[in-house]
């Protein structure tokens, strides 16, 4: 038996970077960056979506795009 993944997109913060600016809590079209008790952003939950427009918004630089396998 295989198990049966597939690849999923997603923000991922370099906390000890990050600002808290909310550069991309402002740009995302999905609403799905939040300001983590005013420390770091992070994304929420199932709402991110990877399209890279908080990556490429980013002032700091401390957002990249990661793909990751899921279980289906």
């Amino acid at each position: 038996m295989t198990d049966k993944t597939k690849k999923r997109r997603l923000a991922v913060v370099n906390a000890d970077s990050c600002v808290a600016c909310g550069t991309c809590f402002a740009v995302c079209p999905f609403e799905a960056m939040e300001i983590y008790k005013g420390c770091y952003a992070r994304p929420v939950g199932e709402r991110c979506v990877g399209c890279g427009i908080c990556e490429r918004n980013c002032p700091i630089g401390c957002i990249s795009i990661k793909i990751r396998e899921e279980a289906v």
